[in-house]
């Protein structure tokens, strides 16, 4: 079912850019009020609230419902409530929505933390030619148990150091992808640059990021901005070997339509990854040759990479 937008109307401070907080929302009755509290407790005051439920099957639609109806006086709310379409289309239609010079992307799962958007915005304002910052997260499980007090250290295993220069992020980006939960803020017309969100993907993210980190523009600070959940419903850690084997084909779609933009050994690290997933494709279908294989070219490949000349800038964007 499709509902009109919910439009609440507030004061917003002057002098602060607005930000719209964007929340695809899908199954998660467990989680979602303790997210949706995450944007009322935020200190950043100029701010506004952007909900889509995407078709969920659960109470989540009811507790939102509830949510707005107990809290529609202290901030400006936009909810829409319809049919399934996926987080690709709904990131979309949120941002269609959403007023705010900056848009901080969330999940219903997660949670932001309440310094997090001050950080953020205040490194855009002093950065201009960058369209996205991103920041680490603390790891919670589903009882809102700390996992890991760095998500990027202690899940992803990643030097937050190399986060810090452009050829850095463009490195890790590519390599190593550690960017998860809710963590991005990004400037309203970086999505024009990125091209939005590519809704033949099941795993849009890494897909938008590498459109934004061949134009180097995305930033980074070290701070922990949201808290990022492990559950047994995560998308990316399903043990389903059918769903794992979409995501890896997603994956890999995202490497052959993002490897024009890159030039010299950014795109062959962007190639070696494209091996990396075939070989894992391979091996859980069975095929161990050809899984071996594609291991072995992409050792190659980052041999080649690792001893590359200086890189060009890439091309930007076609």
């Amino acid at each position: 079912m499709s509902a009109s937008p919910e439009q609440v109307a507030s004061n917003p401070p002057t002098g602060l850019p607005l930000v719209s907080f964007l929340i695809p929302a899908y199954n998660h009755e467990h989680f979602i009020e303790k997210c949706l509290d995450s944007v009322l407790l935020d200190k950043y005051t100029n701010k506004q609230l952007v909900i889509v439920n995407d078709g969920s099957r659960d109470r989540t639609a009811q507790i939102i419902g509830e949510w707005i109806a107990k809290h529609k006086s202290s901030l400006d709310i936009r909810y829409v409530d319809r049919e399934n379409k996926g987080i690709a289309a709904t990131l979309n239609e949120l941002t269609a929505l959403a007023s705010g010079d900056y848009l901080r992307l969330g999940a219903s799962d997660d949670y932001f933390l309440a310094d997090g958007t001050t950080a953020q915005v205040a490194y855009l304002e002093a950065n201009p030619a960058k369209l996205a910052v991103v920041g680490d997260s603390i790891v919670v499980d589903d009882r809102d148990r700390i996992v890991h007090d760095s998500a990027m250290v202690g899940l992803f295993h990643v030097n937050k150091a190399r986060y810090l220069t452009d050829e850095g992020i463009r490195r890790e980006i590519i390599c190593r992808w550690a960017i998860g939960g809710p963590v991005p803020l990004l400037r309203k017309r970086g999505l024009e640059a990125a091209e939005g969100w590519n809704e033949n993907l099941l795993i849009d993210d890494w897909d938008f990021f590498l459109r934004l980190t061949a134009l180097d523009v995305v930033g980074f600070v070290d701070v922990k901005v949201g808290a990022y959940r492990v559950h047994g419903t995560n998308t990316s850690k399903t043990k389903d070997t059918a769903r794992r084997i979409a995501n890896l084909r997603n994956m890999a779609e995202a490497v052959s339509r993002n490897l024009a933009l890159f030039d010299g050994r950014y795109r062959t690290m962007l190639r070696a990854q494209g091996r990396l997933i075939a070989a894992k494709i391979a091996y859980l279908e069975s095929r161990y040759v050809n899984s071996a294989w594609n291991v072995v070219m992409f050792g190659g490949l980052r041999a080649v990479a690792s001893v590359g000349s200086t890189p060009a800038r890439s091309g930007g964007l076609r």
